[in-house]
């Protein structure tokens, strides 16, 4: 399937967002799109905030005379279920003390202002879902023979989310069968669920490395393997309303030293002629290629994204490093899949300190920057939240603080933290130290103009009402997925609040002066309504 078929031409995007933004701004009739639902609002105590600015027509960028101002960018963390590193915090938990810890994570997203989570929905050819392609995960129900927990995480996990405005993207491990014993089966058949296709299906499997580390794999180089992997991740897509399919730099596993991945049964019937290392590189290829053409068939609205080791190649057309290769070592064309368009958003790890002298985070980070450049493939960054602490330069609380600044000087859209429970560890105060300086506010998730666009017409604030604690809900009319709520002061009005459809429009800490408001809607590209007219209220 080409571009083209997924994505609308710009002209044609252009010539709709024109028409729409027409008909808020006349008012000749409101474009109700099929998910529209009424913003509604009630908080409990006070009464009814008298209307002071009289309604002045909707705009584009503009909350009555002044601008609106509001930060563009991906925030997140990678929530990872692998050997229950993150969550859950261990194997075989009831259901309410799973959902309990998974309600923590979220506020502490929220806390953060983020704006979308990486929940590691598929670690080990298992899955978070009653599935027709995998057993039940073992970190999640602390048995390898596929029991049924008998809740569906999931749903639960994806609606919560949304229930506070984050985008929910599920992360795949696509080739890993097992983990190492004793925690997974590592390369003991017996082990492995009944009914596991690398059970039924033994040409699929390869085993490496050999010894007490070893795991078992979906070979890549087997077409049929390749599909029915594809499949079992597509299952989720569609079966959930998730917001992204992620996958990160796990595809040929990392070398062992002394040993080579034994493939040589798939190499000797698919390899037609090419080098292995080539035929390994076609292999990756065709899976990222394939499920970025069958998520868009499914879904079109669906993001997709990979967060590969941070170096593709050293020197020459790669960058200022010398370190390991994804390009070699796993076979990774990473810059080809962002040439191509295959993705949505890359998210390079670069987990090095800035002035490290094999792969300086100041070199690799701008090399990334002009590898998307005018591909319409969004760059974020993966952070290294784990590694402050660790002896040298990542002793220095503000390392993580320095290399987001650099991050904003480059135009970086955005960042995801390793993992979850570094964020919430906050070691030496570095994430405050970032939070003050960077996250302090919150953000809308960067406009994705490769995605299907419907921007919602302008919404309306027709009351509001002022609860005990002195916050603020408002009455409203609008469209399109979620909310954005801006409050004026000092010449322009600056985002205060985003939400869900169909969650409260609130200004949880205004001021007790009052002040006015504006409220824009949002569809899933992050395409933004005109703003509302103005909302004014009283000193409370």
């Amino acid at each position: 399937m080409s571009l083209l078929s997924r994505r609308p031409p710009v002209r044609l995007v252009l010539l709709l967002a024109v028409v729409l933004f027409t008909v808020g701004v006349l008012g000749v009739g409101l474009v109700r799109a099929a998910f529209y639902q009424p913003l509604s609002a009630g908080a409990a105590g006070g009464g009814d905030v008298p209307l002071v600015a009289a309604p002045a027509p909707a705009s584009p960028g503009q909350c009555g005379a002044v601008p609106v101002r509001a930060a563009r960018e991906l925030r997140g963390m990678w929530l990872t279920t692998v050997y229950n590193i993150d969550f859950p915090s261990k194997q075989g938990l009831p259901e309410a003390a799973v959902k309990a810890e998974y309600l923590r994570w979220l506020d502490l997203a929220v806390a953060q202002n983020h704006n979308a989570i990486f929940v590691h929905v598929r670690p080990s050819g298992d899955a978070f879902w009653k599935s027709d392609y995998a057993p039940w995960t073992n970190w999640l129900t602390g048995k390898l023979d596929g029991t049924d927990p008998g809740w569906d995480p999931m749903a639960f996990m994806v609606d919560q989310a949304h229930a506070r405005n984050l985008e929910f993207h599920a992360w795949f491990n696509p080739y890993r069968g097992t983990q190492p014993a004793p925690s997974g089966a590592g390369t003991d058949l017996a082990k492995l669920a009944p009914g596991h296709p690398l059970l039924e299906h033994p040409e699929w499997r390869i085993a490496y490395p050999t010894g007490k580390q070893g795991r078992l794999y979906f070979d890549p180089g087997n077409p049929e393997a390749r599909r029915f992997v594809e499949d079992a991740m597509l299952e989720a897509v569609r079966k959930y309303d998730i917001d992204g399919v992620h996958f990160d730099d796990f595809f040929y596993p990392y070398p062992e030293e002394g040993e080579d991945f034994p493939d040589d049964a798939s190499f000797a019937k698919y390899g037609a002629g090419r080098s292995r290392a080539d035929w390994r590189r076609d292999n990756v290829d065709t899976l990222v290629r394939e499920m970025h053409e069958r998520i868009a068939e499914l879904k079109p609205w669906v993001k997709y994204g990979i967060s590969p080791f941070g170096i593709w190649r050293n020197g020459g057309e790669g960058s200022d490093t010398s370190g390991l290769e994804s390009y070699d070592a796993i076979y990774a064309d990473t810059r080809k899949w962002v040439r191509e368009g295959w993705l949505d958003y890359i998210v390079p790890q670069l987990y090095w300190t800035i002035g490290f002298d094999k792969a300086d985070y100041a070199k690799v980070l701008p090399w990334w920057v002009r590898t998307v450049k005018g591909t319409g493939v969004q760059l974020y960054i993966g952070m290294a939240d784990y590694r402050v602490g660790e002896k040298g330069d990542w002793s220095d609380p503000a390392e993580l603080d320095r290399q987001m600044r650099l991050n904003d000087e480059y135009g970086v859209q955005g960042q995801i933290h390793y993992s979850a429970k570094k964020v919430r560890d906050n070691r030496l105060g570095s994430v405050d130290r970032y939070r003050s300086r960077h996250y302090a506010s919150p953000a809308l998730l960067p406009r994705m103009e490769r995605l299907p666009a419907a921007p919602p017409a302008a919404p309306r604030i027709t009351g509001a009402t002022r609860g005990d604690d002195g916050s603020l809900t408002f009455d409203t009319a609008a469209e399109g997925v979620s909310w954005a709520l801006y409050r004026t002061g000092e010449g322009t009005a600056t985002l205060v609040a985003t939400g869900r459809a169909g969650t409260a429009v609130a200004d949880r800490t205004p001021a007790d002066s009052g002040g006015t408001y504006c409220l824009s809607a949002l569809d899933r590209s992050g395409n933004e309504s005109p703003i509302s007219a103005p909302f004014t209220v009283a000193p409370g």
